[in-house]
């Protein structure tokens, strides 16, 4: 990856331009991940969590829903555009399960840079194929914040008014609301 970095330590991204490859990234497929992937999802079906079932339907086990994976591939993106960058447009289309015990990994290529977005072609592989294809459009910041200000305080971040707390208390009052429930 090739980055912008102005300072030791910094390795924000440069500058996208078409044909860039993303770093990989390596999913353990866990049977947890499966299952609590499709529970924050609300997908209910018991194909994603009850292997008996999966079975009787022909499957030869639990499997990951598609909005698990749709939220891997968002996560793949941010995680290499950074928090800052928006999510514009996730089309993916799904292929092999994801199994427990397989592994996915996730490669993107920049294939187009336009107006302060770029297109990346995303590929998910796992032990039997092709799980995950598709493209993201993602908005990129217009700039990236140099960090913590000179001479502020640690922990303290640019943004919070004057006169907040410099951090949380360690324990409600004595006489909070929540002792009287």
């Amino acid at each position: 990856m090739t980055t912008g970095a102005t300072k030791p330590g910094d390795t924000r991204p440069a500058a996208p331009h078409p044909g860039d490859e993303l770093p990989a990234l390596t999913i353990p497929l866990t049977r947890t991940l499966i299952v609590a992937g499709a529970l924050a999802s609300r997908d209910f079906q018991d194909v994603h969590h009850d292997p008996e079932a999966a079975r009787a339907k022909g499957s030869p086990e639990i499997f990951m829903n598609i909005l698990t994976t749709n939220g891997l591939v968002g996560r793949y993106i941010t995680d290499h555009f950074g928090p800052r960058c928006t999510l514009r447009k996730v089309a993916i289309r799904l292929g092999a399960p994801n199994y427990p015990g397989d592994t996915m990994v996730l490669r993107g290529t920049v294939t187009e840079v336009t107006d302060g977005t770029a297109v990346v072609r995303v590929v998910g592989t796992n032990g039997i194929g092709h799980h995950v294809t598709g493209t993201v459009t993602v908005a990129l910041p217009e700039s990236v914040p140099e960090g913590i200000p000179e001479g502020a305080p640690e922990g303290i971040l640019e943004g919070i008014p004057e006169g907040a707390p410099e951090r949380a208390p360690d324990a409600l009052p004595e006489d909070s609301p929540e002792d009287k429930a």
